[in-house]
């Protein structure tokens, strides 16, 4: 058992008017490990060359996971999105998102499982593993199983488990994050009310909302240790819609250093 290191997602402060290196800052001061880059704060969106991005991070003693990036981009863009990352010492890149309707039929599992497959071995060519990062859409239910059970039974790609949207697919986050084990490097830990639902529930119902870690329905904690029990490496903070991203960051840092 390991002690997993500690990121940000910097998707959660898309809505700052600040530099990255600003940006860098903050997360440096506030007591993260490192960095997931998505959105505008990337290598690939941001105005600025990657070597002097990946240079701001070593100075400030942060490392990077492995990115979110876009399927497409994976797929057809793939020496741009290489390029850019090639200053950092990152193992992986991480599909944040597929569509709904790649998970609405056994038909479109198996092909998004496939699809998959075929971006992973042309990635380890350039010796990076590929993560999918989950949400709820793929907890429905197919001919007697969940979508998203179909899925990882039939792709060999890593598990980037998302524990807030796991939870409202009707899952229970920490002993997903067991039976995945070795599969799972690193976990999204973000806090969702879901009406303390153990079932399925629709994800624009107004039951759902982005809350502050560990003041909604996830058990962080129980995620945390599992995380650990599994080796994973990284604990990644994530909210989609903070009242205020820079207390958002700090808050962020110091739950998961409690945990």
């Amino acid at each position: 058992m390991s002690t997993p290191k500690t990121a940000i997602n910097l998707y959660s402060v898309r809505a700052l008017d600040e530099s990255l290196t600003d940006v860098l800052d903050r997360v440096a001061a506030a007591g993260y490990d490192g960095v997931q880059f998505a959105g505008p704060y990337s290598p690939i969106a941001a105005e600025a060359d990657p070597g002097a991005i990946a240079d701001a991070l070593a100075d400030r003693d942060l490392g990077a996971t492995p990115p979110h990036v876009g399927f497409e981009a994976l797929r057809d863009d793939r020496e741009r999105v290489l390029s850019a990352y090639e200053p950092f010492d990152i193992d992986g890149v991480v599909v944040p998102w597929l569509d709904p309707s790649r998970f609405e039929s056994t038909t479109a599992v198996d092909a998004a499982a496939a699809d998959l497959d075929d971006l992973a071995a042309d990635l380890d060519a350039a010796e990076l593993a590929l993560h999918y990062h989950n949400h709820a859409h793929e907890y429905v239910p197919l001919d007697g199983e969940l979508a998203f059970d179909r899925f990882l039974a039939r792709t060999g790609v890593g598990v980037e488990l998302d524990v807030g949207w796991a939870l409202v697919g009707g899952d229970d986050p920490a002993d997903r994050i067991h039976d995945l084990g070795d599969r799972l490097s690193q976990v999204h830990m973000k806090d969702i009310t879901a009406g303390g639902a153990s079932a399925p529930v629709a994800a624009d119902s107004d039951a759902v909302e982005f809350v502050d870690i560990g003041r909604g329905d996830v058990d962080m904690r129980a995620c945390a240790e599992a995380a650990a029990a599994v080796d994973a490496e990284w604990l990644i903070y994530e909210h989609d819609d903070p009242t205020d991203p820079t207390v958002s960051i700090d808050r962020g840092a110091a739950f998961l250093d409690a945990v």
